[in-house]
């Protein structure tokens, strides 16, 4: 990330950390940004809607706590979130439903990806320039509105998608030219990570690490039980964590091994 300018040093890129919130560089990259807008004849507050359905709780609390982070650390008078409640079907229409760019007409909506397959393509290929399925919520249509996408440089991205695709010898050279994907999607702020998984607390008899995994398909689900071991007391924190290491452990050594034999595969 450091690649993209100075801002991204000592940001923390750890799961259920703050890494994208941090009120200083946000004040310095907005300063930049309003600068060169000035030049362009924008004048401010710029206003941003946000549809929300005002019959979700959870998600009007999170558009109003949104709203309040953003204005209160640039500044309304330079951004301005209009959290517009709307019915649910009203709310689907103009956002999930819609089937095309035009159809979706407003600025920011919180909506998430859920992987079909084990690989980073899964989700970097959304905004592929020529057929990404995301493309729609960004207000772009695949394969066409060249000159906005060359704008936003979506022509790097596709490039930097296309190399990491290409890459189907070695796993974690793969991985790696994914990253540098993320990196510059990350960089980019077309998405904006805003929300991450918390922790809770779990009383269980099922000794941890016993059944299938797999952050993606069935055998990641919860009410998969093959393979699944009981135990006749609660499991401790003390005993998870050290099952926890044993699994790390096992699993380093599990995908070495399947890399190697593919590898022989190949050949």
């Amino acid at each position: 990330m450091v690649n993209y300018g100075t801002e991204w040093a000592n940001v923390n890129l750890n799961d259920a950390q703050p890494a994208f919130l941090n009120a200083d560089k946000a004040k310095a990259e907005f300063a930049k940004a309003k600068e060169s807008l000035q030049a362009e004849g924008v004048t401010f507050p710029i206003h941003l809607d946000m549809p929300v359905d005002q019959t979700a709780k959870l998600d009007v609390q999170q558009a109003s706590s949104f709203k309040q982070t953003v204005e209160e650390t640039l500044g309304s008078d330079n951004i301005v979130i209009d959290v517009i409640q709307l019915s649910p079907d009203e709310k689907d229409n103009a956002t999930f439903f819609a089937n095309t760019a035009e159809q979706k007409d407003y600025d920011i909506d919180i909506s998430g990806w859920s992987g079909d397959f084990s690989d980073p393509k899964t989700y970097l290929d959304l905004l592929d320039p020529e057929s990404g399925s995301q493309l729609k919520n960004l207000g772009l249509t695949p394969g066409k509105d060249n000159d906005v996408k060359e704008k936003i440089d979506l022509s790097t991205y596709k490039k930097l998608l296309d190399v990491a695709e290409n890459e189907v010898e070695n796993t974690q050279a793969r991985y790696e030219k994914f990253a540098e994907v993320q990196a510059w999607l990350t960089d980019s702020a077309l998405f904006l990570p805003v929300q991450s998984g918390g922790a809770n607390p779990i009383f269980r008899k099922t000794v941890p690490f016993t059944g299938a995994f797999s952050f993606v398909g069935h055998k990641g689900d919860a009410d998969n039980y093959k393979y699944v071991e009981l135990q006749k007391e609660p499991v401790t924190a003390k005993q998870y964590q050290e099952l926890y290491e044993k699994w790390q452990k096992e699993k380093t050594e599990s995908n070495k091994k399947a890399q190697e034999d593919l590898a022989n595969h190949i050949q």
